[in-house]
Formats: structure tokens, sequence, C-alpha cells
């Protein structure tokens, strides 16, 4: 038929053609940018004129301690081999050498939150190997759980904090401006306790005045002010970009119709599991430096987020009847793993559907499809509080969520394994569970087109259907006639700008 839409899509680790309405919107992301030729100049320059308060040069404490906070490279998604953050975490290493603060004297201080903490593989992603040899000081992990934390009023609330971050004589932020809550002040948040760590939210991702996260951040930030100076180092990415035969992918129309007809496309549809994730890791992408900013971490931070939204962003008229979100087979958790129902909704709902400005891109009670077979694979020990979770939602529609998150948060096999690096804070899939609330409470139904466990689905309050076409006709019948389809393109995911709420 003419005019109908054939895209080859992400569902998990395979990639199929996926029919979709004529009238679809295809959410594309803008063409990538120019980057910055040199990044150690770059990061020079903004720490020399800062967008407010003192330059570096002015705090330094010659012959001083420094710690260096950075969060795991979790986003943007999906990795690439040779990410330009690594280049950006030596400039500033440099930069406090230069300005009088001894190699082994610097700290960098891991910040993950409640994620699983990073265990050598991760650690290696910090500095390239050249790097890391000559480096002098110390590298620490945060434990949110140690009993070590040190005490920050904040407001007349006591926070518990890393020793780094109050036992040093300069503070030093160092991330990317992708969302609210990940980089900047955002960071130290992430340094602080569980309880802590739990407080920051966001109904949006890319706006900070509404995000109570944001707000706790800068409270944060502003009271170990008090104590130590404190900057940020902020740069802009550009998204990750596809090289090599399928360049340009899922951008470039060309290049789809081109993936489409491929026969690697279809061998690697038929490869067994572990094979197709194998390849779909080896491909290679680039990742690139647009701009880099300094200042107080919440300063530096938003304004690289509002220039990041500025370059990355795509317009959108109005919001969507249907909105179709194709998923991969990873997750924004470091290492890289399989998609577990849980982890898939979240990455969806709570993550690549909270990208938007000014309003949300579905209509209030519209439907929202998650391309993804959802394949069950949580298991025992570590795995724990996401089946306490799983199990509280479908027995008792999650009005005793609070009370199960407290009992697996002193779950001592949980604990020890999120201390040793091998699992995610017990936690976790709760907070996990909370970011999908928005858009769980916006759209009338969210489906799983090619859902393989649809028990898994209909737990958590979604609705399972075989394939695309099932799901699309469903919201169809929803929508009526006249309902709008948009279609995202990832990963990597646009951000989202919408225009206008009226029909």
């Amino acid at each position: 038929m003419a005019g109908v839409l054939r895209v080859p899509l992400h569902s998990g680790s395979r990639l199929p053609v996926v029919t979709l309405p004529d009238d679809a919107v295809l959410v594309v992301p803008p063409p990538p940018l120019d980057p910055l030729v040199d990044i150690r100049a770059a990061v020079a320059e903004a720490f020399r004129y800062p967008l407010s308060g003192p330059a570096l040069q002015a705090v330094a404490p010659r012959g001083g301690r420094a710690t260096v906070v950075v969060q795991p490279p979790t986003l943007p998604l999906p990795s690439v081999e040779q990410d330009p953050r690594r280049d950006v975490l030596a400039a500033v290493l440099d930069e406090l050498e230069l300005h009088g603060v001894p190699r082994e004297r610097h700290t960098v201080l891991v910040a993950g939150g409640l994620r699983r903490r990073a265990g050598r593989r991760e650690l290696e992603l910090l500095l390239r190997p050249d790097r890391a040899r000559s480096f002098r000081g110390q590298i620490a992990v945060h434990d949110c759980e140690a009993e070590d934390l040190k005490p920050l009023d904040v407001s007349g609330d006591v926070h518990r904090v890393h020793p780094a971050l109050v036992e040093t004589d300069l503070v030093v932020t160092v991330g990317a401006g992708e969302t609210v809550l990940h980089g900047g002040a955002t960071a130290l948040v992430d340094a602080c306790g569980p309880g802590t760590i739990r407080r920051a939210g966001a109904v949006s991702l890319l706006e900070a005045a509404s995000a109570s996260g944001w707000r706790l951040a800068a409270t944060v930030e502003s009271a170990l002010q008090q104590q130590v100076p404190v900057l940020g180092l902020s740069v802009v990415l550009d998204r990750p970009r596809v090289t090599g035969l399928y360049r340009g992918y899922p951008s470039d129309p060309d290049v789809r119709r081109a993936v489409a007809r491929s026969p690697f496309r279809r061998l690697l549809n038929l490869a067994p599991g572990s094979i197709r994730r194998r390849l779909l890791t080896g491909i290679a992408r680039e990742l690139t430096v647009i701009a880099a900013l300094a200042g107080p971490p919440s300063v530096a931070h938003v304004e690289a987020l509002l220039r990041g939204i500025a370059v990355r962003s795509v317009e959108i008229d109005r919001p969507f009847d249907t909105i179709v979100v194709p998923l991969p087979w990873e997750g924004m958790q470091l290492p890289r793993a399989p998609l577990d129902p849980l982890s898939a909704t979240a990455l969806g709902l709570g993550h690549v559907l909270r990208l938007w400005r000014d309003r949300p891109p579905l209509v209030e009670g519209g439907t929202i499809v998650l391309l993804h077979p959802f394949s069950r694979v949580t298991g025992h020990g570590p795995q724990t509080a996401s089946r306490v979770l799983v199990t509280a939602l479908r027995d008792e529609g999650g009005r005793r969520l609070r009370a199960a998150e407290a009992v697996v948060a002193r779950d001592r096999r949980a604990l020890t394994a999120y201390r040793r690096g091998t699992a995610p804070h017990p936690r976790h899939p709760f907070a996990d569970w909370e970011s999908c609330a928005p858009m769980l409470e916006r759209a009338g139904r969210v489906i799983v087109a090619g859902c393989r466990d649809a028990g898994a689905a209909r737990a958590l309050g979604l609705v399972p259907s075989h394939n695309v076409a099932t799901a699309l006709d469903m919201a169809r019948g929803l929508a009526g006639e006249s309902g709008t389809t948009g279609v995202l393109l990832g990963p990597p995911y646009p951000a989202m700008v919408v225009a206008d709420s009226a029909g």
C-alpha cells in the first residue's frame, strides 16, 4: 500500500521491520554538530572564565587536597568505546596540578547513588590507559551504606555524605548535562546516604524548576559550600552516532531503508541472544563534546543541560495520542546487562518518556506502546528486591510498596551484594518503579508489543500483546481514526519539546 511506513526498530536485541500507520510521525534526532577540537584547552578556558563565582585559580589550594566527583557514564545510551569524558577528567586533573594541587593529593570519588557500585571494569572507563598508569591519587567508590559517612547540615536537615566531600580543601564535580538528575550538583546527592538519594525525583528530566531532585541537589551544594569551595565542570555532549557502513542510523531515512533490506539484520534476528547482544555491542559509535562550562555545579550543569536541549531536541507540534517506544537489549546500569520486565519499563516510562520540556508528549489518557520482548531474567540472590516489588504489585496492587521497600532495605544478603559491587542497592528497583509514576498516571494504557512474559507485564499493570500490529490496532481503537501516532527512533533517544497541547 502506498505511503505505508516500514521501519527497522529495536525490540530487545532484535531489529524487526515494523509496519506503521502512514500518518505516523517519526521523531528523528537532529544531525550532528561540530565537536570541540581541543578538549584540554576548552576545559582550561572554562575554569579560567566560569559562568559565575571564582575561577579555579582563585580557590585551588596549593599543596592541599582536591576531591573530584564523577558519576558512572550510564548516559547517554548506547555506550561508546572511546568516551570523550575520559579526556575531560584528565584535563581537570591537569588543571588542578597546574594550579598547585599535587597529583598524589587528588581523590576521584565515583558517586553511583543506588546503582551497582563501580568495579574494576567500570573504573577503567574513567581514564585512558596511559593516564590511568600516571594517576598518583586515590579512587574512592561511594558506598551509601558505609558507617563512616559524615553528617552535613542541609537547611536544618542532617544528611550523611561521603567523607571525601568534607575532608578536603576543594570539591570539583565533573559530568555532562544529560538530565536534571545526572551531573552537576546531583553528583553530590549520589554521594549521600540511601534516604537522601531516594528523595531525588523529577516529573520531567529536562526541567530543573519542577524537579525535587534538582532542588535537593542545590541545597546540598549550598550546605557543602559553607565548609569547602565547590566548583563544577559540565560538558555538552552530542548524541552517540553510528559510524561505518550504517553511519546515520536511525536518523537518515536512506540508511533506515538500507538496514531494512540488509542481510545482516536478518541474520542478527535469527542468531542466539548472546550472539545478538555481542554483535550490537560491537557496532562502532562516536561521541563528541560540543562545549565545556564551569562555575558552581548547579549553574554549570543547568547551562549545559539547556545548551544540550537546544542542539539535541526535536520540536513536536502537539502531544501524541499514541507513542511507540522501541527499547534495546541493554539498560542504563553498568555493566550493561539484558533488560528484565521491570528495568525495561523503567527505561521506557521512567527515562525515555520523561525527556520532554514544556509539557508531556502524550495526551491525557493516551496509549504507550513499548516494543520489547519482556523476557524474564530476574532470579534469586541479588534480584530479591525486584522480585519483592513485582510480587507486591501483583498481589497488593502496590498499596504496600513502602513497607516492602523498608523490608528489603534491611536484607543483609542484598546489602552485601550491593557493597561487593555485584548488584544495585535493594532500594534501586523501587526508585526505578517510582520514576515510571508520572507516565503511568498520564497514560490510559501501556501495551507491551512482542511480549513473551504476559504474567510479568500484567503484574506491572501493563497490557501484553503478541506483536506491534496488534498493539497499534488496540491503540487506534482507543484513540479513534483522528488519533496521532508518534514513533521514537532510538536509542539514542531525542529530547522532545512539545510546542502546543491544543488539538
